[in-house]
């Protein structure tokens, strides 16, 4: 006589009397519905149907101008379009883009003006002497 399946490892495991469950263990997580199972067989279902369209798309002797990959047009779609998600122009990201930006320009434009000013006050009381020169 065949009983049932045998109990999942999530239902067999029992938590330490010396430690509490974490809430990781959860029956939630690991030992999901029979709904959720199905559901989970579908979609893989139809992820291995569109994998299987493309791959004969791909593979065809006389393939068609373009070949539509569902998966490539999501990923360009979330590249191009939906930036917002992952850059928010906040008052941070603006400060640190003008510091970055101007930044360094500013601070080259400071050390040669300097250095400009420096060499024009030694000129002044005669002390600056000219680096030898090679071409003239």
């Amino acid at each position: 006589m065949a009983s049932g399946p045998p109990p999942s490892a999530a239902k067999l495991y029992g938590a330490s009397s010396y430690a509490s469950l974490p809430a990781e263990l959860s029956l939630d997580t690991y030992d999901s519905s029979p709904e959720k199972r199905r559901a989970e067989i579908e979609r893989l279902a139809i992820r291995s149907r569109l994998k299987r369209h493309y791959q004969l798309q791909l593979n065809n002797p006389s393939p068609p101008a373009v070949i539509e990959n569902p998966a490539l047009i999501r990923w360009a779609y979330a590249k191009s379009q939906n930036v917002y998600p992952t850059f928010r122009p906040t008052p941070k990201t603006s400060f640190l883009g003008v510091a970055y930006g101007l930044g360094p320009l500013l601070f080259w434009i400071f050390v040669l003006k300097s250095d400009r000013d420096r060499n024009e006050k030694r000129i002044q009381e005669g002390k600056y002497k000219r680096p030898i020169s090679v071409f003239f």
